[in-house]
């Protein structure tokens, strides 16, 4: 700074600067958003939820927003289900997931919010989330829910058909801003739940599980998981049962040694679930499976 004879003024050594620098780490941070829909690619569906999201939060951007899949089955919502639980423990905390696969959309069905842990879910009352929190649940993280009521959070008019775009979309940019999820509704208990992940267990001692998901590749997810079915059970010879096939071998991973192709065997799968799988080939197709047959294990 110069002073009325032109020479620069020196500042004093305790003189403050007239702005302060904030550091990156001091500023918000926007939190990612998940969407995962049936809305398939081929319409606008998807960019206008983007871009309601946008619009809400004018710090995030498109790279804040990641598409878990638009290509679940339309309205298939136990694939949906099983999607977002699969999908979930990928992100981290403060991740606001969209989970919309709808068809009571207009209805008297509920939109919901749950707080699970660090991470928010948001979609339809049908029963979308029920397995992320029964998940949850099972390893004793308590599941905060509630009925999206709150319309001023809303974008409107709200259209009967899209409210992906006009209810969960705005909520979800109204999370990312910092609003409170008692802000936006009121305190629920009782959500519609699908069919319990748990296996049951028959008079013999034998589980009964079933097929929760069949992937692109043929491979059978079933429920079952290591607490189910423990390393000691397998090597003690246990057995599936799966459509009057039985499958006795298990792998570490597909293409070890030792079956050859077309071999069903089981293998743990990144989900968390034991898979029926086949070497190169379908075991969808091999056993004749769908979604919901009876796995028994003796």
């Amino acid at each position: 700074m110069k002073n009325k004879r032109g020479e620069i003024k020196k500042g004093r050594p305790n003189e403050k600067a007239p702005f302060l620098r904030v550091s990156t780490s001091q500023r918000f941070r926007v939190p990612l958003i998940t969407l995962l829909t049936d809305f398939g690619t081929a319409d606008y569906f998807v960019a206008a939820v983007k871009g309601v999201i946008l619009a809400g939060n004018p710090t995030a951007n498109i790279a804040n927003i990641v598409d878990i899949t638009h290509d679940i089955p339309p309205g298939d919502i136990e694939a949906a289900a099983f999607t977002l639980l699969a999908a979930c423990s990928s992100f981290p905390p403060g991740t606001i997931h969209v989970a919309v696969v709808d068809p009571g959309v207009g209805s008297a069905r509920r939109p919901i919010l749950i707080k699970l842990g660090e991470q928010f879910f948001i979609g339809p009352d049908n029963g979308i989330l029920s397995y992320v929190c029964e998940s949850n649940e099972s390893q004793g993280v308590k599941a905060e829910q509630f009925h999206l009521t709150n319309a001023e959070y809303f974008r409107h008019p709200v259209s009967a058909t899209f409210h992906g775009r006009d209810v969960f979309a705005p909520v979800a940019a109204a999370l990312s801003i910092g609003v409170k999820p008692a802000q936006l509704g009121t305190s629920i208990s009782n959500i519609v739940r699908l069919s319990p992940l748990q296996p049951t267990t028959s008079r013999d001692g034998s589980l009964l599980a079933r097929i929760i998901h069949i992937d692109r590749f043929g491979n059978c997810v079933t429920n079952i998981t290591q607490n189910d079915l423990t390393a000691k059970m397998i090597a003690a010879g246990a057995t599936l049962r799966l459509n009057g096939k039985s499958v006795k071998s298990f792998r570490n991973y597909f293409a070890e040694e030792g079956s050859g192709k077309g071999r069903i065997f089981g293998i743990w799968g990144s989900a968390g679930f034991l898979e029926i799988a086949a070497a190169n080939v379908s075991a969808a197709k091999l056993l004749k499976a769908q979604r919901g047959d009876l796995v028994i294990v003796k």
